[in-house]
């Protein structure tokens, strides 16, 4: 884990308050999570600025995750012209998407919303085993596996951004 303040984040510190809020409803839908970890700024160090995205992931309500969760595409149907979602989603194979399309529909049916995991790294066969263990869950355990999951997008999305060049 990166210890020191890189260019990036010194960049996202002194960014006015409205372009910080922009950067960070790029990584999290969530009003709340922005303000919150906005809020924080200046960040001595990365290790902080995750602590932070995490300690307002936790504090958000059900209403805040579903705000959160607005901001991500289904798996198997990255949102187009985005890199990010591309990027995130790429272990989606087409033999997997229409498979994934299907059962993501099944959960939004028995949820009521998208179906949410940290595509990054994983295959379409993994998310579509995580996919068919979850749909039977409880509404309120699934909220939380969805907490968890959208913080780990967060960390890295929050990690890509404030070590990027700008150049």
């Amino acid at each position: 884990m990166t210890t020191s303040a890189s260019p990036g984040l010194a960049r996202f510190n002194a960014a006015p308050d409205r372009a910080a809020a922009d950067l960070l409803h790029d990584v999290c839908a969530s009003r709340a999570w922005g303000a919150a970890v906005s809020a924080g700024r200046p960040y001595a160090r990365l290790d902080d600025l995750l602590a932070a995205s995490d300690a307002a992931m936790a504090a958000l309500t059900a209403a805040d995750l579903g705000e959160a969760m607005s901001g991500h595409p289904p798996i198997g149907r990255p949102t187009p012209g985005d890199p990010t979602s591309a990027r995130e989603q790429r272990g989606v194979g087409d033999s997997e998407r229409a498979e994934l399309l299907r059962l993501n529909l099944a959960y939004q049916d028995a949820h009521g919303h998208v179906f949410l995991i940290c595509a990054t790294g994983l295959t379409g066969a993994q998310m579509l085993a995580a996919l068919k263990e979850r749909i039977g869950n409880d509404p309120d355990t699934e909220r939380e596996i969805v907490r968890a999951e959208l913080g780990k997008i967060n960390r890295i999305r929050l990690t890509r951004r404030t070590e990027e060049d700008p150049a």
